[in-house]
């Protein structure tokens, strides 16, 4: 179907316009779906869907079943999140929900069924994003965690730290987090795991605290990475934790 724009003198393809507006709005490449929103249970597409998947990458990133969870919140997410369901989307996302969820506005009692200890409060941050939550998380063996996500709208989110150390990444993709001591070799023997593997790296960040320091490898990737790479890594000397967050069903902790 061709809409024929004869007082502009061109055309615009009606179905490819539509799913997939490319070059009409700028230079700008988004799809129909940047503009009606996600999926979700509702009010909003920042303050309760992002809010879900910041919760759910957390989980994930915990890699088991939550015992307590410290929810620090910041900016509108405090100020508005009360109304738009932002604590009760967060729970929802620590639980294993998804933002379309009908149970979401029910967590805060499924968390209380199952046993979660769930504490509220602000989170003192310097410049972070206004929609942004502090997560501190113990799980069922004992094993933390601390995130800090950041909710972009359009439940688009960025993971901006996790155990205080710049991370920046979007959950979209199977991603590898490795904190080692900064020393030769390191990121060649992730990179080679990664290749004999068979596993595409779609994008890499590389932080670090000082020279000689800490340091952290945040790796995107278009495969999900087998759980023996992983162990692999773990022996590897110099390296101080391994984190992954898997895209699958069944990675990472069990889902609801």
């Amino acid at each position: 179907m061709i809409i024929n724009m004869k007082q502009r003198g061109f055309k615009i393809p009606v179905l490819k316009s539509l799913f997939n507006l490319r070059g009409y709005i700028g230079d700008a490449i988004m799809s129909i779906f940047d503009i009606v929103g996600p999926i979700m249970v509702g009010p909003s597409s920042s303050h309760t869907a992002g809010a879900v998947r910041i919760g759910l990458v957390a989980r994930r990133l915990l890699g088991e079943e939550i015992k307590s969870a410290q929810i620090l919140l910041y900016g509108s997410f405090l100020a508005t999140g009360k109304g738009h369901g932002t604590d009760k989307a967060l729970v929802a996302g620590l639980l294993g929900m998804k933002p379309d969820d009908y149970r979401i506005p029910h967590s805060m009692d499924i968390a209380a069924d199952r046993g979660i200890d769930i504490e509220f409060g602000e989170a003192h941050l310097k410049e972070a994003h206004p929609n942004t939550a502090q997560i501190r998380l113990t799980g069922e063996t004992g094993k933390t965690l601390e995130v800090i996500g950041e909710s972009l709208g359009g439940s688009r989110i960025n993971i901006a730290q996790i155990d205080g150390i710049e991370t920046n990444f979007s959950g979209d993709c199977p991603t590898l987090i490795v904190h080692n001591l900064d020393q030769p070799g390191h990121v060649s023997e992730v990179t080679s795991m990664l290749a004999h593997k068979s596993v595409n790296v779609a994008a890499m960040q590389l932080y670090r605290s000082a020279r000689g320091g800490r340091a952290v490898m945040v790796v995107e990737c278009d495969q999900e990475i087998p759980a023996d790479g992983l162990k692999w890594l773990e022996k590897i000397e110099g390296v101080l934790k391994v984190t992954y967050l898997s895209k699958s069903e069944d990675g990472g902790s069990h889902e609801v």
